[in-house]
């Protein structure tokens, strides 16, 4: 009976999980197509924010996750910090005000966005294959891939822009290689939930690739 309810609780979980991740990802596409661009997106730092609760809820919360956790998220703010004020890894760009607080030109929310997708890219990863280099490295080409559509719509939606507008391959090369050194250190402390993980990225991969068309 204990056996029972634990599934029935888990899959329940992620049934309200999944709800809420496509809930606010269809609201955003329609809300913005409809002319509300400028009041959604400036929800994007609490729909991040939901993403990574979403994450807690459906792991184990443990010090292992907190730790793996802290990772990308302390990576990813250095990295961004080098590129905003120095133009370096990335190259010279800036962000915008739609991404919420920024501390030395870098929003926090974007930490929480390396955080996400960190996790979500691992789990998909680890499906694919099991090594940690294989793994890592399939990782880090999903976050680049991901991040190439990101592009398109981001000076559009005031998240951040690229010198002159253009976006330069050091942008893809540095974000190759810095996601491969954090999914290098992150998959060796845990292995992140796959069904949460699938469906956040989808979600996001959707989103982005609308408004390539839109």
């Amino acid at each position: 009976m204990l056996n029972h309810n634990r599934i029935s609780t888990l899959s329940k979980k992620q049934h309200i999980s999944i709800g809420i991740i496509w809930l606010f990802n269809i609201c955003g596409i329609l809300g913005i197509l409809l002319g509300y661009e400028q009041w959604f997106l400036g929800l994007t730092p609490l729909h991040l924010l939901i993403y990574l609760i979403l994450i807690f809820w459906n792991d184990a919360i443990t010090k292992k996750l907190i730790v793996a956790l802290c990772i990308p998220f302390i990576m990813g703010m250095i990295t961004e910090y080098l590129g905003v004020n120095y133009g370096l890894i990335f190259g010279a760009y800036e962000y915008g005000a739609n991404l919420g607080f920024k501390v030395w030109g870098v929003p926090l929310i974007i930490g929480v966005n390396w955080t996400i997708l960190t996790y979500c890219t691992a789990a998909v990863a680890n499906k694919i294959h099991t090594h940690l280099v294989i793994s890592s490295l399939i990782a880090a080409v999903l976050m680049v891939a991901l991040d190439v559509i990101i592009e398109v719509s981001a000076p559009r939606f005031d998240f951040w822009e690229f010198d002159n507008g253009i976006v330069p391959l050091q942008n893809y090369l540095g974000w190759f290689i810095v996601a491969f050194v954090v999914h290098m250190l992150f998959q060796r402390l845990i292995k992140a939930q796959y069904t949460i993980s699938i469906h956040i990225f989808i979600a996001i991969f959707i989103f982005f690739t609308t408004f390539l068309f839109f």
